[in-house]
């Protein structure tokens, strides 16, 4: 089984994808570790990303797209669950174009959808688990309140990324994932139009829901 998921930052992505990927058996591939991996190992590809991202910005195409397909053709049997990519209209086609070559079957695409205003706040009041960042920590939200300074979850250390509360980074990485035309909605209208010429389902969830009625929606309409 192979998905893709859409969500702008803040909508609870990283956690509904690792509940699907957990459900499956999948391969959760997301872009940002595999930058986060490149960059941590000082790879020419990796300090290339890091420019970009420290200043909010798209990693180009050109940087962002092997890694990517590199991952995707060295996953599990099992299948993938690929989030955070695409993110452009462009890399969406490209995309599609390389799993069209290689014979390789996309199931079902999901996106989440949340209103911007409501994405922002959830980012900067996130915390990231040292042990497990999609454990659901966010001082702005009373159903998932962290323990003090401790993970609500397994109890590990919290930290908030510098650009989660870097308001105009916040701004850039919304205004490409909100724009139709060129950007991430973009991308996912892409797949959205290809779904039933293609043979697989689109599935939209109401991000303003909690994390248990997002779930149980999700794992019902996933066969």
């Amino acid at each position: 089984m192979n998905i893709l998921i859409f969500g702008p930052n803040g909508s609870g992505k990283g956690t509904q994808g690792s509940l699907a990927k957990k459900k499956f058996d999948l391969d959760h591939i997301e872009s940002g570790a595999i930058f986060r991996k490149h960059i941590g190992g000082g790879t020419e590809l990796g300090l290339k990303a890091k420019a970009f991202i420290d200043k909010g910005e798209l990693v180009p195409d050109d940087i962002t797209i092997p890694m990517v397909l590199d991952v995707l053709k060295n996953s599990s049997a099992n299948g993938w669950l690929l989030d955070g990519f695409p993110r452009s209209i462009v890399q969406a086609e490209k995309l599609w174009d390389a799993l069209q070559k290689d014979g390789v079957k996309l199931d079902y695409v999901i996106e989440i959808l949340l209103p911007r205003e409501v994405a922002k706040a959830r980012i900067m009041g996130r915390r990231l688990c040292a042990t497990d960042p999609n454990h659901p920590n966010n001082i702005g939200i009373a159903a998932i309140a962290p323990d003090g300074d401790k993970c609500r979850v397994c109890g590990g250390a919290l930290t908030a990324r510098a650009d989660d509360q870097d308001e105009n980074a916040i701004d850039k990485r919304h205004n490409i994932y909100y724009d139709t035309k060129t950007g991430t909605l973009a991308a996912a209208y892409f797949y959205k139009d290809k779904a039933a010429e293609a043979g697989f389902k689109y599935i939209e969830l109401n991000g303003e829901g909690s994390i248990d009625e997002i779930k149980e929606f999700l794992i019902s309409q996933l066969a």
